[in-house]
């Protein structure tokens, strides 16, 4: 049971996940996350005068023992405007991150309700793309390197890229051999958001994001605002836990 869970957790991606360029989310692919609601534009630095809309595609795909495949799709559509505040959108899931204002709020349609939760203190540091493989975090013992790719247009825009590799040595977490995991990241040297993350870990599966079809013109503001009729109430975390409510 716990496995399924945790195959569930991985396919389903960042829910609300999405921080690294933020403070991190976890409920992307993989232990770190995958797309910009854990590599990208959920910041809690706000990246101003450069907006765009997208889509966010992430895929998911693991062999198990005797050949059978589990693969997972999920779509969402992201907007980010001039001040840096951003909106993703996968189905009836909207979530407008704010760091202007300092808070992640999460709408419900159906029963008309804005969660609004309170964003982590802002980090120090690189961009976790680039991140130092020291600051990695992985089972004792687990060694990383960290490889820059340069410079390459990935799906239409020039982005950077860095390859993480983490070997995970034997007897860490009851394995026989040695594990080896790998991320690799590409981020847009004018959105300064990934556009491609890679993840291939043996242990989960393949993980794929790539941010498709760009556009840089400024989003419609009210994308960004609670929607009228919604009651606002405050929950304890912004991350994908469910909050205490309290009406406002």
């Amino acid at each position: 049971m716990k496995k399924l869970t945790m195959l569930s957790v991985l396919a389903v991606g960042a829910a609300v996940l999405v921080a690294a360029q933020a403070p991190g989310h976890s409920g992307g692919f993989g232990e770190r996350g995958m797309g910009p609601m854990m590599a990208g534009p959920w910041n809690r630095t706000a990246v101003t005068g450069a907006p765009y809309s997208a889509v966010e595609t992430r895929e998911f795909s693991q062999t198990l023992p005797g050949g059978n495949v589990i693969q997972k799709q999920e779509q969402s559509k992201v907007s980010r405007d001039s001040e840096g505040r951003v909106r993703s959108e996968s189905g009836n899931n909207v979530t407008i991150f704010d760091p202007v204002a300092g808070n992640s709020t999460r709408l419900d349609s159906q029963k008309l309700i804005a969660v609004q939760s309170a964003l982590p203190p802002q980090r120090t540091g690189n961009h976790p793309a680039h991140a130092n493989a020291a600051h990695q975090r992985g089972p004792a013992g687990a060694t990383f390197q960290t490889e820059d790719l340069g410079t390459q247009t990935i799906n239409g825009l020039v982005a950077t890229g860095t390859r993480v590799t983490e070997t995970i040595p034997a007897g860490a977490i009851g394995n026989q051999q040695p594990l080896v995991v790998t991320r690799t990241t590409w981020v847009s040297t004018e959105l300064k958001v990934p556009v491609q993350i890679t993840s291939s870990d043996p242990r989960f599966g393949t993980s794929t994001m790539n941010l498709t079809g760009v556009t840089r013109e400024e989003p419609d503001a009210a994308l960004f605002k609670v929607p009228s009729g919604y009651a606002v109430t405050t929950g304890n975390s912004w991350r994908g836990r469910a909050p205490t409510l309290q009406q406002q």
